[in-house]
Order: C-alpha cells, then sequence, then structure tokens
C-alpha cells in the first residue's frame, strides 16, 4: 500500500484525525498555533467546527492529510509562518526574513503508528510547500536525544524525524515540552 499526501481541503477527514473527541470542547483541530489565541480559546463546538471547515477550504487549507487507500490516517499542519502565532512567538525565534513556512504538527492514527506515515506526511508537506513556494519550511521538534516522548507531547515531531527529512537544526528555542528542549529545524527549498 503506498501513502499519498495531499492538501487538508475536505473537512470530513481533518475532523477524523484532529476532531476533538467531544463535539462541544474548545481544543485541538490543531487550531492553537493557527489562529490567534483569543480566537482560539472562544470557539466552541459548531462555532469552532465552522472554523476549521471554513480554513479547508482557503488558500492554502491548514495542512496535509496522508492516506492509505483514501483512509485519511495522518495529519500535519502546515502554513506560512507569517500567519500563525509562530510570527508573533517569543520563545521559537526567527532565524531571518525569509517567508518560511512553519511544519508544526503532526498526528497518526492509532492501528497506523510504525509504518513511515510520520515521514510521509513530512516529506508531503515540504513538497506541498515547494510547489506554493516557499523558499524554507520551519519545523520545532523536541530533541528528546532518542528518550521516549509522551504521545501527548510527541505532536510536534522529533529531531531525529527532521533530521531524516534532510532538515538541518538552526537554532535553540526557548520552549520545553514534556522536558525537552524544543529546537528549529529548517530545511532550505532554494
Amino acid at each position: 500500500m503506498s501513502i499519498q499526501v495531499r492538501p487538508a481541503t475536505v473537512f470530513e477527514d481533518v475532523t477524523t484525525l484532529v476532531g476533538p473527541k467531544k463535539p462541544t470542547s474548545n481544543v485541538c483541530f490543531c487550531l492553537s498555533y493557527r489562529i490567534g489565541s483569543v480566537e482560539n480559546q472562544s470557539l466552541r463546538g459548531p462555532a469552532r467546527a465552522a472554523r476549521v471547515r471554513e480554513l479547508c477550504h482557503r488558500d492554502p487549507p491548514p495542512g496535509v492529510i496522508a492516506y492509505l487507500e483514501d483512509e485519511p490516517v495522518g495529519w500535519a499542519a502546515l502554513h506560512p509562518r507569517r500567519d500563525t502565532s509562530f510570527a508573533r512567538n517569543r520563545l521559537i525565534p526567527h532565524v531571518d526574513d525569509l517567508d518560511v513556512w512553519s511544519l508544526w504538527c503532526f498526528r497518526v492514527r492509532p492501528g497506523y503508528r510504525k509504518q513511515g506515515i510520520s515521514h510521509a506526511l513530512i516529506d508531503g508537506a515540504v513538497a506541498y510547500a515547494r510547489d506554493r513556494g516557499a523558499p524554507a519550511v520551519e519545523g520545532y521538534p523536541v530533541d528528546n536525544r532518542g528518550e521516549k516522548v509522551d504521545l501527548t507531547m510527541a505532536y510536534v515531531g522529533t529531531r531525529a524525524l527532521f533530521e531524516a527529512a534532510g532538515f538541518e537544526k538552526a537554532a535553540e528555542t526557548g520552549s520545553v515540552l514534556d522536558g525537552f528542549p524544543r529546537v528549529l529545524m529548517r530545511l532550505d527549498l532554494s
């Protein structure tokens, strides 16, 4: 079976991968870095879902989805950094003035893990950003030095995952997740 990575334009597939278990909640849908914190905290239930549906119809959409035989199995959030909260984040530095794209969240459905989905997602996200003219893609994974990362905190990816895709460490950050420092990884696309 081959993994295909496509833009996240199908709302129902996004819901399958990152929709909240409790429809009235104000969490997930991978919005915390995508929209401002005031809006993110205020959106609940149908309003939150409507906002994500609207983002799926924007250009570019909110990320990419990995499919196995048309079944959505993985998610990666991807967007130009300037339109995310990373543009204003004091803990994640700006390396330069390039209009980079940020790749910040991965989710692989249970039952599909350990099959290369995360690697396909990062490769597909990079290909999509390259096709859209991005000069570089950045990620902000944990530098866990091979130690186990709690699954709820592993959503940012690991340094090793990004290195396997050709990214290089560009900077330290002031951010820590699950006790591990996060690093800024970058892949130049020019």
